[in-house]
């Protein structure tokens, strides 16, 4: 991947969209080439620059800020070109295999391919244009989080079935329904591995030290305990979160002003400034005022980056890589270490042969242990500094193998 990747999501209505817009449009005016792309089903993003903006980049300013292009992927579209073929096939081969015509409709409406068909496309616009970086005005967090955990999702199904199954089905259909069938099913087959090819270019982008997400939040307690959990999610993915930030604070007030208003203003503030504080073990949080007046374009959104910023980078530094796992030896027994800022979500391990199933607020991930735990039983759990340090000891029957 050529470009960088800064990818802005939070709740619903946050103002994730024009914080995006901000940052691409202050990387512009620092001289990069900046691209923006929403994957919103809301596509916002136009409205934000006042302008109108398709799946192909745009630039916004072309007579201002140069080097500043806006692109809406349209995910339905991307199903017509992309999906369409596949799912003919896997229909082809179903129905070779006695199953029924709409049954096979329905087992090939796979849910979740639209969002997956978007990843796919930020991932070309960034290996393939001239962009230094490239910014993403994600969906609400619950979507973001399953579009970024879809390519790990997807790919572990075709791992199963390939190659192991291949062989096995092209010879039940060369026995059932004969050649035809058998050449239908192997260019299936073609097809699918194609599709595991690019998750793993995916899942790859997703977890490369050149991509970060930036967690958009308004200083409430229930969007801050939401976007620990996220926190806590992302990590469970692999995924590198690059800072928060709080938008829509409201302006301080000085401790002489009298008034409703003055009042009203300072207790407000006050419950933002607590909010934030409790996020501190976050990370850096940067802050962004509330404004009288919507930021719509391009001078208003530089405005807003430049309060947000200040003199600094908008991507900032770069960050080591989101890996989850590290392992170390303590005495006799042996420390899978998970960076997980778990807090007060709830958590689940389970040992399911050799892989760790770790369930965070209900997402689940099987973290595949390292050859040397595979011959080791867990003998405990605990939270310290470093996140969960799951313990492991030899097992004697399986150390010697």
């Amino acid at each position: 991947m050529s470009a960088g990747l800064l990818l802005f999501t939070g709740k619903g209505g946050v103002g994730k969209t024009t914080l995006a817009a901000a940052t691409a449009a202050r990387l512009a005016e620092s001289g990069r080439k900046a691209l923006v792309v929403s994957t919103d089903p809301a596509h916002s993003l136009g409205d934000a620059f006042g302008v109108r903006l398709g799946a192909a980049p745009t630039e916004v300013d072309p007579d201002g800020l140069t080097g500043l292009h806006a692109a809406q992927v349209d995910p339905r579209a991307l199903v017509d070109d992309a999906w369409t073929e596949l799912r003919g096939h896997l229909r082809t081969v179903l129905a070779g295999a006695g199953v029924d015509e709409l049954d096979a409709e329905e087992l090939t409406a796979l849910p979740g391919v639209e969002e997956l068909l978007a990843l796919g496309e930020v991932r070309r616009l960034a290996a393939n244009g001239p962009w230094e970086v490239v910014v993403v005005d994600c969906g609400p967090t619950a979507e973001t989080l399953r579009l970024l955990a879809l390519p790990e999702a997807f790919a572990g199904y075709l791992e199963r079935l390939f190659p192991t199954h291949r062989r096995v089905v092209r010879g039940l259909l060369a026995g059932a329904a004969g050649s035809g069938a058998v050449d239908r099913w192997d260019a299936t087959a073609d097809a699918l591995s194609r599709l595991a090819e690019r998750l793993d270019a995916l899942r790859g982008m997703l977890t490369s030290d050149d991509t970060a997400v930036r967690l958009v939040l308004t200083p409430e307690r229930v969007v801050a305990a939401e976007t620990r959990r996220t926190v806590a999610a992302l990590a469970l993915q692999g995924v590198r979160v690059s800072g928060l930030v709080a938008n829509r604070l409201v302006p301080a007030v000085a401790a002489d002003e009298s008034g409703a208003a003055a009042s009203w203003l300072r207790t407000r503030r006050a419950e933002q400034d607590a909010v934030l504080a409790d996020l501190a073990d976050l990370g850096g949080v940067r802050a962004v005022e509330h404004r009288a007046a919507e930021p719509v374009g391009v001078e208003a959104l530089l405005e807003v980056a430049r309060g947000l910023y200040g003199d600094d980078d908008p991507v900032g530094e770069p960050g080591g890589s989101g890996a989850l796992t590290s392992v170390e030896r303590d005495g006799d027994e042996y420390v899978l270490r998970l960076a997980l800022a778990v807090g007060e979500s709830d958590l689940d391990l389970a040992r399911v042969g050799d892989e760790l199933a770790v369930t965070l607020d209900g997402r689940r991930k099987l973290v595949p242990l390292p050859p040397l735990l595979k011959r080791c039983v867990v003998t405990g759990a605990e939270l310290d500094d470093g996140g969960l340090a799951v313990r492991f000891r030899p097992d004697p029957d399986l150390w010697m193998r």
